[in-house]
């Protein structure tokens, strides 16, 4: 999984957290689900963590790069 600024469609579901928006696909939010997004820093710098219920290269098809 990851992240990409992008506006929301008809599909997607939409959740508000301490001022950001989310959006994502309704069908991929109940494969993957939960999911937990984190800030992290690191000696290699720092970025955002994504977990899910998904393994790798599951869930949005072959073209997506999970």
């Amino acid at each position: 999984m990851g992240i990409a600024l992008d506006e929301p469609r008809k599909q997607d579901m939409i959740f508000h957290d301490r001022g950001i928006t989310l959006v994502m696909d309704r069908d991929l939010f109940e494969k993957a689900k939960p999911i937990r997004i984190d800030f992290i820093e690191s000696p290699r710098g720092s970025g955002l963590k994504i977990t899910s219920a998904l393994k790798p290269g599951e869930g949005c098809g072959p073209t997506c790069g999970c």
